[in-house]
Parts: C-alpha cells; structure tokens; sequence
C-alpha cells in the first residue's frame, strides 16, 4: 500500500521567535516596572489557600483590555471596562471565590470599594485602580476581606518571579495549576522588552473570551492604541481560538500594562518595532491559552483543531469550533480513539458549504480519511500515539486557502464530577 503524506499545517509566521524573542521567567514580573503579590484574605474558607491577587505598576502606565461579551456581565467588568477605556491605570486587584456576578447596585458599590481601598494604600487615585473576580455567581461579595487583605498584598508586592506566581495562584479556582509565561527579546534598535503574564480558566470556557482572567505587562513603550491592537489581535488568536465545554463567563477580563521602562521613544501601530511586540504579545496570549485547554475541568489531553482548506477563515473557524466543541470527537479523544467519522460529522452538522468528496482529515499526522473515505490504519500504532498529551485533529475541507486552529480538551468522567460538585 502506497503510503501517504500527512496534511501540512502552515507555521504561524507571526510567532515570537521569529523576531527573536525567546521565553524568559518571571510571569507578569518579568516586564521592568512591575510588582504583584498573591495573599490569603478571606474569600474562600481555605486560611491556607491564596485568593487576592494585585498587580501594580511602578507609575501609572499604557493599559488596554478587552473583557466578556456575556450581556449578564459581572460588576467588576462593568467597573474595570469603563476605566480601562480611557487608557492609563496603576493596578487591579484580583479574588477568587466570588464573581461578584448577579448582584447588583451592591456588587457595584462593593467593586468600586475595592479600587478605593487600593487606591488608598497606593496613594494613587480609585480611577487608576482596575479590579476582577471570579468563583461562585449570584452571592454577595463582601467587603471586609479586601480592608485587611490589600494592605497584606501591598506590602508582600515585589518585582519578581515567586511574586507573580503568588498573583497566579490567588487567582486559581477550579484550575490545577498557575498559568504563566513571559518571553524577552531585542528590538532593532537595540532596546530589550519583555513581555509576561498569568491567567486562570480551567471550566466554562467558549470564546468570547472564556472563563478567564489574565494579566499582561511588558515594558515596551506603547502607546494606547498600540496596547490596544495588540491586545485585541492576541486576545482575537489565542484565548478566543480556546473552548473546553461551550459556556461562555460573566467575568472574562484581560488587561495589557505597558510601563515603557525598555526607555526610548513610544511605539505606534504603525513603527517598525510594533511588528516584533505585538508577536511577543500573541506569543504569551497563545501560551497561556494552550495552558487553558490542557488544564480543562477533568481533562486528560490538549487536543489542537487545525482546519485547512476553507472558502473563507469564519468558515474555518466555524468548523473548528464545531469539531473542538463535539462531545463525541472530545470522548473519542479521551477513549483513545481514532475515530474520524466522528470530525467529520462535527464539520459537516455545523453549516459550512463543502464536498466530502474532498475532505482528508489526520490524527496525530497520521491520515486517516483521504477524499472522504477511508485510509487503513495501524490501530495498535494509533493507541500509542494516543498516549501523548496533545492530540492534533487536522482537517482539509479542498475548498479554498482558508485555516483556523483552536484549541479544547478532551471530556472525561471528571468533567461532570468537578461541575456537579462545584458550589459544595
């Protein structure tokens, strides 16, 4: 039997090493101008469990965000999105354990509190101040954690690696581990600028965005509307392309700083060295994103979706979603096996005009479908290969030049479990 070449996936061309930035330590510390902490304030029952996190620039600096389409939005996105518009900030304080979602003028007032009682401690105005929470919707968040847990995560703040990891723990719900990455790298002027970061998403997590909240530094000297391009094209291919179970949050927040200690002239949209930042951007945005998926509630293995071949990229990404969002693809995943009748069926269920009589579709670069139909396959081999922790679905839909790549996990006994027992 003629053997067959696996489908080729085309490189990202945008990454971060190609403009010669590498991975570096020290999470969102790791941008020059930085602080964070991560403390014990009450929030949760658990005295040895983290819960506020704050993150603080040496100055008031560049911010831009983007946050949740979920029209039963939370109060600190309500807060945070109209202060983080005007374009500067100093800080946001984090919990975890609360949403501080579905609770009104007094979820609000108790938002705004807490931007106060930073502020206070800083002595920067309550304006500059951006806040985030996440946990349980529907209870009242209480106050009285944030008077005695900021002044503690102030005077913990410091610029360094175990500081951001602090911050990225606080934040943890359902996750397993803290999410964090930073990569550093020389412009072509000679100027070096880091760029860093933490998240947390482990559960109810579809774009736009997911069940997240993240946290971006660099100290490249942006401007607002650099920081905000960036941020939207990153956040557009990175924690946008992530889906574990289809449920989008009400509290997804993610905030760019931008401190401008690399020195040197600011940097525009349109400046040679926006190319090379904005990369680095993306390249932290997709890191975190990966380390979403493979966190998901109860899974076992990231499972990347490349669709190829598509009349447009929303065709691409409608199908993408579509195999990445399938139950049946997602516990074929986790039973190791290699069932592409399932991909199909997900491509073909969702809308997108294409022939099957061209699709091929791979498993871990091994084809299995060619033109639609059957290629046999070693199926003791595919076991193995299915042991690894990423699997990659590739799909070619022979209708255009179009692709899209997502992320997802595969569906266990756990998921249910995690999910049925969340609140007790």
């Amino acid at each position: 039997m003629e053997k067959m070449e696996p489908l080729s996936v085309p490189p990202v061309a945008d990454a971060p090493v190609t403009f010669g930035f590498e991975p570096c330590d020290g999470g969102v510390c790791a941008a020059a101008g930085m602080r964070a902490s991560g403390v014990s304030a009450g929030f949760r029952k658990n005295p040895n469990r983290y819960d506020l996190a704050l993150v603080v620039a040496d100055e008031t600096c560049v911010v831009a965000g983007t946050f949740t389409t979920n029209r039963f939005c939370a109060a600190p996105v309500t807060v945070s999105r109209e202060r983080a518009a005007r374009g500067r900030a100093r800080a946001v304080v984090l919990n975890s354990g609360n949403a501080n979602a579905a609770t009104g003028e007094p979820g609000l007032a108790c938002a705004r509190r807490a931007t106060q009682i930073v502020a206070s401690e800083l002595g920067c105005p309550a304006d500059e101040v951006l806040v985030a929470s996440t946990g349980v919707i529907g209870v009242q968040l209480p106050v009285e954690p944030y008077l005695s847990g900021v002044p503690a995560a102030v005077a913990a703040l410091a610029p360094t690696a175990a500081a951001a990891h602090d911050a990225a723990c606080a934040v943890m719900t359902t996750d397993t581990h803290p999410k964090e990455s930073a990569f550093s790298g020389r412009l072509a002027d000679g100027r070096v600028v880091h760029v860093g970061g933490f998240v947390k998403g482990s559960g109810m997590i579809q774009p736009n965005m997911a069940t997240m909240l993240a946290v971006l530094s660099t100290d490249a000297p942006l401007t607002a509307a650099a920081a905000r391009a960036a941020l939207l094209s990153a956040v557009g291919e990175s924690f946008n392309k992530v889906t574990v179970d289809s449920d989008t949050s009400t509290n997804d927040t993610c905030l760019l700083f931008a401190t401008g200690h690399a020195g040197g002239e600011q940097i525009d949209v349109g400046d040679p060295s926006y190319p090379a930042i904005a990369a680095a951007i993306k390249g932290v945005c997709v890191e975190l994103a990966r380390q979403i998926a493979a966190d998901g509630e109860g899974s076992t293995k990231l499972v990347t979706v490349n669709v190829l071949g598509a009349a447009s990229e929303k065709d691409a990404d409608t199908v993408a979603r579509s195999i990445a969002n399938s139950p049946l693809v997602k516990t074929a995943v986790f039973g190791h096996d290699a069932n592409w009748g399932r991909v199909a069926a997900a491509a073909g269920k969702c809308g997108v005009a294409f022939d099957q009589s061209r699709v091929d579709i791979d498993f871990l670069g091994v084809p299995v479908c060619r033109a639609g139909l059957t290629v046999p396959m070693d199926e003791e081999d595919m076991l193995r290969r299915f042991e690894a922790p990423e699997i990659e679905i590739t799909i070619s839909l022979g209708m255009g030049d179009a692709c899209s790549r997502v992320w997802t996990c595969d569906l266990t006994h756990d998921y249910v479990t995690i999910n049925g027992d969340y609140r007790t």
